[in-house]
């Protein structure tokens, strides 16, 4: 892989063209008649969709007395629905709105995998780079895996280690560099590169690669590269950042039957890769459509093609809630995304949660289709509005994956 990028890298310098190619004819007026009827029935189909979920967004709501959420649902490069819901705190009634800005949790992976795609098309990194050149003091406890171990690696989760290794010392405000240098102690589960394991600690370690690669703090490579060029102005890291937004969602926790907002936690912001970025549903619709290839200019054809291909199996995915169950058929993991087939099409997603906040983003490549889903309580329904969406957009046979009726999802008690 080290010389397929460095002999992309000398054809790219040597700026090689493209040769043009003809038109094609112009249609006949009957199949253009036919190609704008066909147009204007899709696209009334899905604004009924967006539609259907703003009503259910709307149910959820009503039933769950209190707390929000932010949606927003994109087809090609038209937004269909772009809204919040609900209040950012249950107890001074403010109103979520499309500006309201969320923790993104674990949606924070796919910027990482991003940032370092583009430092490779740059020929600042290699996928195959290991992460001792960059980090020398790194240890595993199989010292051939430590040296082993790339960039493409821990960015896949395949570093070799228990899952989510020292996430509960992190949450108990165990510094970030110790237990990076506690990762040593552990067993490993396999060789470096040869399993899945989903990591947060040593996910984050690309951003120390990042500070070694270019001089510059994570955080702030993201932000010059993608928040800003995608004008994405309301997302920031770190939980400072996100109490000076303007406005911003409280996390809620259940109390005494009711949800409570409380002070969000530290914890996993001391982990940006991994954890860090706050963004508004609106920054989310950007995101969504840039991933989507409808911002050529920040993130090309080639590098969504790159951060989008499966490296892990990941099997333990098609456990779970209900939609996993019966609609994926394979599961894998890529770079900062989740990779699943979903009813014989191709699903991009990923989920996140921390306390007192959830989020889903999931998007159908070959359909152009995507949707974000951000709400401030730890609730499990609103998640299963992606996959009522996906089945109405795919016409798949009617499941009810909500279950709204069900007592047990009466206030959000699940």
């Amino acid at each position: 892989m080290g010389v397929v990028t460095a002999l992309s890298c000398l054809l790219r310098a040597g700026g090689a063209s493209a040769a043009a190619t003809a038109a094609p004819p112009a249609p006949a007026a009957g199949a253009r008649a036919a190609t704008l009827a066909s147009v204007s029935r899709a696209e009334r189909e899905q604004k009924a969709l967006a539609g259907r979920i703003e009503h259910l967004a709307e149910r959820i709501l009503r039933q769950a007395k209190g707390s929000g959420m932010a949606i927003a649902i994109t087809q090609g490069d038209t937004v269909l629905l772009e809204r919040g819901f609900g209040v950012t705190d249950t107890g001074s009634g403010e109103k979520v709105g499309t500006d309201t800005v969320f923790r993104l949790a674990s949606l924070s992976k796919a910027f990482a995998g991003t940032l370092a795609a583009m430092l490779i098309d740059e020929c600042a990194l290699r996928w195959d780079a290991h992460i001792v050149d960059y980090l020398p003091a790194f240890k595993l406890r199989n010292i051939h895996a430590a040296q082993a171990l790339t960039v493409q690696d821990i960015l896949s989760h395949r570093v070799g280690l228990p899952h989510n290794a020292f996430d509960r010392l992190l949450e108990q405000d165990e510094p970030y560099p110790l237990l990076v240098a506690k990762l040593g102690e552990l067993d490993p589960t396999c060789g470096a590169g040869d399993c899945y394991g989903y990591q947060n600690i040593a996910f984050s370690l690309i951003g120390d690669i990042v500070f070694a690669t270019t001089g510059h703090f994570y955080s702030q490579q993201v932000e010059r590269r993608i928040f800003h060029p995608l004008g994405m102005y309301t997302a920031t890291y770190g939980r400072d950042a996100l109490e000076a937004s303007t406005s911003w969602a409280r996390p809620h926790v259940r109390s005494s039957g009711r949800w409570v907002a409380v002070r969000p936690k530290e914890s996993y912001y001391r982990i940006p890769p991994a954890a860090g970025v706050n963004a508004s549903i609106h920054d989310l619709s950007l995101w969504l459509r840039a991933q989507l290839g409808h911002a050529p200019d920040v993130l090309s054809p080639a590098l969504l093609a790159t951060v989008h291909s499966p490296l892990a199996s990941t099997p333990g995915e098609l456990r779970g809630s209900s939609w996993r169950r019966e609609r994926l058929r394979d599961a894998h993991y890529a770079l900062g995304w989740r990779i699943f087939d979903y009813s014989g099409h191709t699903l991009i997603y990923h989920a996140g949660a921390v306390q007192g906040y959830r989020a889903v983003i999931g998007f159908l490549p070959e359909q152009d289709f995507g949707m974000v889903i951000l709400w401030n309580s730890e609730s499990v329904v609103p998640g299963a509005l992606l996959a009522t969406a996906l089945d109405q957009y795919l016409k798949l046979p009617t499941r009810d994956w909500l279950q709204l009726d069900q007592p047990t999802r009466r206030g959000w008690l699940r």
